[in-house]
């Protein structure tokens, strides 16, 4: 199984995290009981700028769940169709290659899903295999890759996609005042991103800047965590979920849990020379360095890519995954770590072979 193809899409509207920041302050007035502290917190996101699926003065156009939920859908078909044409350009198919599709979003809902509109509006083939995943989070681009790899491992002759697309400024809750909330909206942004994995007797070109080689999948499932990170979903819409408890449950769990999907091939964390970690957060990304014993410099990518465009949800560990392949590729041999966590709560990891 290999990684034959990555690519992604951001929407044009692009904004500083000051403008973001600024503009809620405003909206937000006397609401706002310490809008010098919520400023700070912004700040300390190490955002600089996000991507925005619209203008930022449509936003205020939008009064119910309804209307975000139909502009998700507008935006999440246009992102997933951009992105997905990228995974396959660097893969060197077309859209007749694909014979499964696996659509994750957890910014909106739909049916006919999200996969069957795009299989409609791309003229993909008819007899594509489609997977809708939602309520996944931040775990789902990982998430999604296992089971794409999972497809080709069962039949080895054909090739799988897997989108992750999110427009998290469309689940602003603009009456949520809650810490969890002020640090959403210092956090997440939009986009897309889309891999294609190739079983082992599947067409592929063989280009030099391929990825890697998929050698093993694991998921951990952490019993009695729901309520550690997710959403309320009401006639409001989205509410988020966001424990403090998370950092704790990270530095508890994670090292051990990949000690074990290691060891299970005779491996420890000194043979890995690669990591792919969802950039989360500051705090989230410091707790997985903490948990895995790596430095910054470790987790540079997901760093940078925070940096650049916010936390993407499902999307932002296959954005990280896109840089990696395509910007600074390991040596031949190397392997490397593809690792996610989110709602559930659970953590997804992919052991890479470059």
């Amino acid at each position: 199984m290999r990684i034959s193809g990555v690519g992604s899409a951001l929407p044009e509207h692009r904004y500083p995290q000051e403008m973001l920041t600024q503009a809620l302050r405003a909206y937000w007035g006397s609401r706002l009981e310490k809008p010098e502290q919520f400023e700070r917190l912004h700040a300390h996101m190490r955002v600089a700028t996000r991507h925005l699926a619209y203008p930022m003065a449509r936003y205020l156009d939008f009064h119910s769940f309804g209307d975000t939920n139909a502009a998700w859908l507008e935006a999440a078909q246009q992102l997933g169709e951009r992105a997905i044409d990228a995974a396959l350009d660097h893969a060197g198919l077309a859209r007749r290659d694909l014979n499964a599709l696996i659509v994750v979003s957890v910014t909106g809902v739909a049916s006919p899903s999200l996969d069957a509109r795009l299989i409609n509006r791309m003229n993909l083939r008819p007899d594509i295999k489609r997977t809708p995943i939602f309520g996944v989070g931040c775990v789902g681009g990982a998430l999604g890759l296992s089971r794409a790899a999972d497809h080709v491992l069962a039949y080895p002759d054909q090739t799988a996609a897997v989108l992750a697309v999110e427009t998290c400024s469309l689940t602003l809750d603009r009456n949520d005042l809650s810490t969890a909330n002020l640090i959403a909206t210092g956090l997440f942004g939009d986009g897309a991103a889309a891999v294609v994995v190739s079983g082992a007797r599947a067409k592929r070109a063989d280009a030099q800047d391929r990825g890697p080689e998929i050698m093993a999948s694991h998921s951990v499932f952490y019993p009695e965590s729901e309520k550690i990170m997710g959403w309320d979903i009401s006639e409001n819409g989205f509410k988020i979920v966001l424990s403090p408890q998370l950092m704790d449950l990270i530095r508890a769990n994670l090292g051990r849990d990949v000690d074990a999907f290691l060891a299970g091939r005779g491996l420890s964390r000194a043979d890995i020379g690669n990591w792919v970690i969802h950039n989360g957060g500051p705090r989230v990304l410091e707790a997985m360095q903490e948990a895995l014993g790596l430095d910054e410099g470790d987790a540079a990518l997901s760093w940078s890519s925070l940096n650049r465009i916010g936390n993407l949800s499902s999307a932002s560990v296959l954005m990280v995954l896109e840089d990696t392949v395509k910007d600074h590729r390991p040596e031949p041999g190397t392997l490397g770590v593809l690792l996610a966590m989110g709602p559930g709560f659970s953590s997804e990891m992919i052991l890479l072979k470059w």
